[in-house]
């Protein structure tokens, strides 16, 4: 929890991390609050044509518990890993808290993965069960046979249709009077989630239960001390993501703060829109990809009835652009923050603290040490550009990669934990993001980062969204390639091609505009909403659904 420092410098001199030697998640996001409150009010659902449901902390507690008591019943045991194949809603948060209760490591999937990414998961982690709804149990059908490990998939909205299934419902009713949760520390495993890079196989991110409490500074820091009195949080991220489920579910539910659930479907700005509003959302945590397509809504105050108080936003560089077009939108100002799936929330703003600047994603968040560091681990000078990292221990880092020892000492030069991104701190302790390593563009012996690029090409009216890689060129030895998707209205022509390269040439430089430009109907994006330039590079784009979702660190600014 932060102290009660009046300024950014005294609360970085005042904290101390308080890491209890016993602690469990699903008894902090759950029973904690329930022994205390049962009736408060811990999830809301959104139906768009109904009534909107509402789960208080007790029910929460008991059926969370029930369901443990059922997974127990049905063989699973502390410390085997259950996944998590399921759209936001009671069901997806019930599962985890049982998950953490009877000490097993929970999986969250996301939705949008096809057969083989799930078929690579469930394998190398040797998952025992899934809990799914019935359209994930109808994709489980043609892998199961090839799983060894998984032995039940629980389906929520009905029914037992194999020996190895079991509804959901029929489990989480299961008698919890004997459940005792696990006895479990900050470092036992509690989640494991995947994230890939642009080359080798996907790599399971594990974390100790510490990692909820790790990410509470960051988290309070750009939501201004929350909790506040009507605190009420969304996200449009799926709650398999590092993103979704760290910086918006579970410490919500640990602070007391309801959490709006929406149904799956493919981001819609209005819909985004009216879920702010008839919810009464006062917090959300919203990824830049979707605050660039809430742009497409004109005047949406106007509109819609919403009042927040505090946004976040992570998953991939914010931009000036994006910054000042969707702080004037939502009427706040828009908090940046940083992390990877590996170690999340180490790099954060904060409206409240005077931490604040467009175009930096921050400074470093309390109870992190972030500096920028060359290829030897030596911290480089202020205004350098160099590799984020961050340094251990650190109660929000990961314990390593699942069976992947290799991989896990590569992550690490000394004691930093290092990042792949680089970035550049200036004088004053911000930083400001300048790309993958394997995204930055080399022409004509100038360094570029695509984000810069990017964020200029949004600002343009005719722009929805935007995409740069480096082009091999015998000259340069890259140039800058643009992919852009229009907004409405706007035509493909060679004119505007050119005016969008004549429109980054006038406001960022000469040596950074796009000298090719190619209009597309999408862009390849991970399940978080993160651009896949490597596809780009491939000449790859498919639909997004069809391939398999790729981030290196997940929940990377």
């Amino acid at each position: 929890m932060l102290p009660t420092s009046s300024t950014y410098e005294a609360l970085i001199r005042d904290f101390t991390w308080d890491i209890p030697h016993r602690f469990n998640i699903g008894v902090a996001v759950s029973d904690a609050w329930a022994a205390r409150e049962p009736e408060r009010v811990c999830l809301q659902h959104f139906n768009p044509d109904g009534d909107h449901e509402a789960l208080t902390y007790g029910a929460f507690a008991a059926r969370s518990s029930s369901l443990a008591a059922g997974l127990l019943m049905r063989g699973a045991c502390p410390g085997e890993r259950i996944a998590i194949l399921l759209p936001q809603g009671f069901e997806a948060a019930i599962a985890h808290a049982a998950i953490y209760k009877l000490g097993g490591i929970a999986l969250p999937l996301a939705l949008l993965f096809g057969v083989e990414a799930l078929e690579y998961r469930l394998r190398d982690a040797g998952v025992c069960v899934v809990v799914t709804d019935r359209s994930g149990a109808l994709r489980l059908q043609d892998i199961k046979a090839r799983l060894p490990d998984l032995r039940l998939v629980v389906c929520t909205n009905g029914g037992e249709a194999a020996d190895d299934t079991i509804g959901f419902d029929v489990l989480a009713a299961t008698d919890a009077s004997g459940l005792v949760a696990a006895d479990t520390g900050p470092d036992d495993p509690a989640l494991m989630i995947y994230t890939s890079g642009t080359t080798g196989p996907p790599k399971g991110a594990l974390h100790g239960h510490r990692v909820l409490l790790g990410h509470l500074p960051g988290f309070q820091f750009h939501h201004a001390s929350l909790p506040q009195a009507g605190d009420r949080m969304w996200t449009p991220a799926d709650w398999a993501w590092a993103g979704g489920l760290l910086n918006a579910l579970l410490p919500s539910l640990m602070l007391g703060v309801p959490v709006v659930s929406s149904p799956a479907q493919k981001f819609d700005p209005h819909m985004a829109f009216r879920i702010l509003s008839e919810m009464n959302v006062r917090n959300a945590f919203i990824p830049p990809t979707a605050l660039r397509l809430m742009k497409a809504v004109e005047n949406p105050k106007a509109q819609y009835a919403f009042d927040l108080r505090t946004v976040g936003a992570a998953g991939e560089a914010l931009g000036r652009e994006t910054f000042e077009q969707a702080s004037a939108a939502l009427g706040v100002e828009i908090a940046e923050f940083y992390g990877q799936t590996e170690c999340n929330i180490v790099i954060s703003s904060s409206a409240a603290y005077g931490v604040l600047r467009s175009g930096s994603m921050g400074k470093a968040a309390p109870g992190h040490v972030v500096e920028i560091i060359d290829d030897d681990g030596q911290v480089l000078p202020r205004g350098e550009a160099g590799q984020v990292a961050v340094r251990r221990p650190d109660p929000v880092m990961f314990l390593g990669y699942w069976r992947n020892a290799a991989a896990t000492q590569a992550k690490f030069i000394g004691d930093w934990m290092t990042t792949g991104d680089q970035a550049v701190m200036d004088k004053d302790g911000y930083i400001s993001f300048f790309g993958r390593d394997d995204d930055v563009i080399t022409s004509s012996g100038f360094r570029i980062g695509p984000s810069e690029v990017e964020d200029c090409l949004v600002g343009h009216p005719a722009v929805s969204m935007a995409a740069v890689i480096g082009k091999p060129d015998p000259v340069r030895t890259e140039i800058v390639k643009a992919y852009v998707v229009l907004a409405e209205g706007y035509t493909a022509s060679d004119a505007l091609a050119a005016a969008l390269s004549d429109w980054v040439k006038t406001r960022l430089s000469m040596h950074e505009y796009p000298r090719e430009v190619a209009f597309v109907d999408a862009l390849p994006l991970t399940t978080s909403g993160k651009i896949i330039r490597r596809l780009l590079r491939d000449g790859d784009l498919r639909e997004p659904s069809a391939r398999e979702p790729s981030s290196r660190g997940e929940g990377a600014a």
